[in-house]
């Protein structure tokens, strides 16, 4: 069976000259059959890419042969069907957007807690623990009691946080995100807003069910990925999401027993804000990947809406 080596990775460095690295590293990718997303600004580098081990390493290779990227950390997942489809280098303003002009990760940042480590810093009833993705993200799985600031994007938070109660006096905060790097600027952003304690999980959630035991977990779900995995659980394995190929919400057993589910066309979380049209080509396209299906080929269709990529 053809395996698939997944590579997620961040860094933030000055990367001035970074709209010239598209080229280059989108021709490493496809020659060596790798598929994903990276994102390139002048703050640094962002993305998950997939394909066969030797094609991923050669493309991490090229990464860290940039002096800048010599440090480059990666996190694995191996899969058994591809986690994506299409090869993507953007370029941006910023790799996870915030915007918030001034907030720099490189010079000013909270402190990273090791996994093995996190458990005793939020059972400290003195600790306000944040998660601080998205709530779609959050509806799927968390750690036991941290709180949902509610966000439909991360450039969210920073309102929420100049809005919330609880954060007036300033208390000691602990946040966590998937991979780390939200955390990186959301505690950037807290420490311009004078905040001094405030601890971050080092390599996010997935670092955390990677390393530590399930029976000493505090995680509470799945752990969704912004891939064809969709979510993941303790240990890395597979979660028990799919996505919506309407609008990429992720769902569970429960979601499909909905009456406004129809595969491939609709879910709860979109079916009222579909048009007729979007359905209508929505269910041409199921018809060709069930007819795909039963030729056992492989079909994309339409590009699915994407939901902002951050780890």
């Amino acid at each position: 069976m053809t395996q698939f080596l997944t590579a997620a990775f961040y860094k933030f460095v000055s990367l001035p000259d970074f709209a010239e690295l598209k080229k280059p590293l989108l021709t490493a990718c496809h020659q060596h059959q790798v598929k994903g997303t990276i994102l390139l600004a002048a703050e640094g580098i962002n993305g998950t890419i997939a394909g066969p081990d030797s094609g991923v390493r050669a493309v991490l290779t090229m990464l860290r042969s940039d002096a800048r990227l010599a440090d480059l950390q990666h996190k694995e997942a191996v899969a058994n069907t591809p986690p994506f489809y299409r090869m993507k280098v953007r370029l941006k303003r910023e790799i996870v957007t915030l915007g918030v002009p001034g907030v720099d990760p490189k010079s000013l940042v909270g402190t990273y807690v090791k996994p093995q480590d996190w458990n005793r810093l939020i059972d400290d009833p003195e600790v306000l623990v944040i998660d601080v993705r998205n709530d779609y993200e959050v509806a799927i799985g968390s750690f036991a009691g941290a709180i949902n600031p509610h966000t439909a994007s991360f450039s969210d938070f920073p309102a929420w946080v100049k809005s919330d109660e609880r954060l007036k006096s300033k208390p000691k905060v602990a946040m966590f995100c998937t991979g780390g790097i939200r955390c990186e600027k959301s505690t950037s952003y807290l420490r311009t807003q004078g905040f001094d304690e405030v601890f971050h999980l080092e390599g996010g959630i997935l670092k955390y069910l990677e390393t530590v035991p399930e029976s000493e977990s505090r995680w509470q779900g799945d752990c969704f990925v912004f891939d064809e995995r969709v979510s993941v659980g303790h240990g890395l394995s597979h979660g028990q999401h799919e996505f919506c190929r309407a609008c990429r919400h992720p769902l569970a057993a429960s979601d499909k027993l909905s009456e406004n589910y129809v595969a491939g066309i609709s879910c709860a979380h979109c079916y009222a804000t579909r048009t007729p049209a979007q359905k209508k080509a929505a269910a041409e396209r199921q018809k060709q990947v069930a007819l795909a299906e039963q030729r056992k080929m492989a079909h994309i269709g339409s590009p699915m809406p994407s939901k902002t990529k951050s780890a």
